[in-house]
């Protein structure tokens, strides 16, 4: 029998008391035992596996005088059949959230740009909708919050793309592009400079991105391309607060996402250098677990995030006109 004749009667007739019954026999390697596990007979369990087995066409279970052992293709199958209780399992907490309304904890990673612009605004509408909600951010650099994502410590990410293509568990969801500009404090003497160039900065005091990051790999990159020493005076941060204050009381520069700038610019706390940088980081979007459903208030903040996106770039566009 094929593989596509297999999948055909896996999802036509194999049914969830078989899946128990598969899952019982592989933590117990007993019949017996199974079949209580099961609320079950003997017989009856030895009859259903025979079922199972017939209808597949492959056998599940190596008989042994003392119990029972999967074969490969018992452990292919029970494998997904346990994902898949744990997905049903999943959906009934989901039934119940909704009829009691969505609550519990969620916690999301976030780069600096959207963690000022977009996410504010999807929490707003979450909390609107669910006030029973309870939301924690982290905000940090891509590659730290990857690792906090596979640690299961974070719900779902927003975050630049990953640079690395060795991540198939992680499915990665294009919501925003990210360009970027130099700022500095208001007043400071670079601001009135018709005639700047990327050159006045390599001998400038800088605040970056820890090395590594996708960011400051950008940065780096900007200088080397352009064939310029590079800038030696630096402090690595990676807090928004941090960086703000620093900038507001001395004469260090920041590169940073143009949204973010344009709001501190607005309010007159920072000042958006007279110089275009050259090239562009790159998009951010949303980034989760493949093979992990998210719990109803994840979802929902999630759906959430994406209305925003497209309001955002909505507005972007009207703006531009």
């Amino acid at each position: 029998m094929g593989s596509a004749e297999i999948s055909r009667r896996l999802k036509t007739r194999l049914k969830t008391r078989h899946m128990l019954l598969l899952v019982a026999l592989d933590d117990a390697r007993n019949m017996h035992e199974a079949a209580s596990l099961t609320a079950m007979t003997q017989p009856g369990a030895s009859k259903m596996l025979k079922d199972i087995e017939e209808m597949l066409g492959v056998s599940l279970f190596e008989r042994l005088p003392r119990g029972v052992r999967p074969t490969v293709y018992g452990e292919a199958l029970i494998r997904h059949v346990r994902l898949a209780l744990e997905h049903l399992a999943q959906g009934q907490e989901a039934l119940a959230a909704v009829g009691a309304g969505v609550s519990g904890q969620v916690t999301i990673g976030v780069v600096i740009a959207p963690a000022l612009t977009l996410v504010p605004r999807a929490i707003a509408a979450a909390k609107a909708e669910a006030p029973g909600l309870c939301i924690g951010v982290e905000v940090g650099i891509s590659d730290d919050l990857v690792a906090q994502l596979k640690q299961e410590r974070l719900d779902f990410l927003i975050a630049r793309i990953l640079e690395k293509e060795d991540e198939p568990g992680l499915l990665y969801e294009e919501i925003g592009e990210e360009t970027e500009c130099i700022v500095a404090r208001t007043g400071h003497p670079l601001c009135q400079r018709k005639d700047l160039a990327l050159k006045d900065l390599s001998t400038a005091k800088w605040i970056l991105s820890p090395q590594g990051s996708i960011l400051r790999n950008y940065f780096d990159m900007m200088f080397r391309r352009a064939d310029l020493e590079m800038p030696s005076n630096v402090v690595e941060v990676t807090s928004i607060s941090i960086i703000t204050s620093l900038l507001q009381q001395s004469d260090f520069l920041n590169i940073m996402p143009y949204d973010v700038a344009r709001h501190y610019a607005k309010t007159g706390e920072l000042a958006i250098l007279p110089i275009e940088v050259p090239g562009r980081v790159g998009g951010y979007g949303i980034i989760w677990h493949r093979d992990h459903l998210l719990s109803p208030g994840a979802a929902l903040l999630m759906r959430h995030v994406r209305a925003v996106a497209r309001a955002m770039k909505a507005e972007e566009a009207r703006s531009a006109v």
